[in-house]
């Protein structure tokens, strides 16, 4: 008897997670929660001593220059958010970018892949704020964290980089995707009244 084939479908990493209502029964009105999907994700880690070279060379290809504090910066089909010293994590609506990048940046930088081991969800709203602060040890209050604004931070003890998208406030999380199930238990708790 023969075995039955495999077959793999792609599906987001919310797709089993998010209720189809959003937050779910009991949530916050204040609090709306969208997963962003089919986005190209990708780590960009200057080589040793061609940090500069590879400045030039994002500024001659996307038009805007590499971040070198916690910020987003967007360019043409291209967004990168500082990530570190010399490093930065690249986001585009084109899932084929890590390849494109590993090509146009040859040794001037290491390109790797994220956008299957990542998961970004947006969460808008006037409460979005209070409910990210259920978790995050760093400030998010307009007279500290604005339009464009990244960090490197920890939510529940899961490791996020965030970045705020504009004064809604509306913010975009990326977790791992492995700890996606984790991080949304305790949003929907969070966004809870009370």
């Amino acid at each position: 008897m023969a075995e039955p084939a495999l077959s793999w479908k792609r599906r987001n990493t919310w797709a089993s997670l998010l209720p189809v209502d959003g937050l779910g029964a009991g949530a916050a009105e204040g609090v709306s929660v969208a997963p962003c999907e089919r986005l190209g994700l990708a780590t960009v880690i200057a080589c040793r001593g061609r940090a500069d070279e590879l400045r030039a060379r994002i500024a001659t290809l996307y038009g805007f220059d590499a971040p070198s504090r916690p910020i987003i910066a967007h360019g043409r089909g291209l967004d990168l958010m500082w990530a570190g010293p010399e490093q930065w994590l690249a986001r585009s609506t084109d899932r084929a970018m890590a390849a494109r990048l590993v090509d146009e940046l040859r040794g001037l930088a290491a390109v790797s892949d994220q956008s299957d081991g990542r998961a970004i969800l947006r969460i808008a709203g006037p409460r979005a704020r209070e409910t990210l602060a259920k978790g995050c040890p760093i400030d998010l209050h307009p007279r500290a964290f604005r339009r464009d604004d990244a960090a490197l931070t920890v939510i529940a003890h899961i490791g996020v980089q965030l970045w705020q998208v504009d004064e809604t406030p509306t913010y975009e999380l990326l977790v791992a995707a492995s700890m996606a199930g984790s991080f949304w238990r305790w949003l929907s708790a969070s966004a809870r009244p009370g």
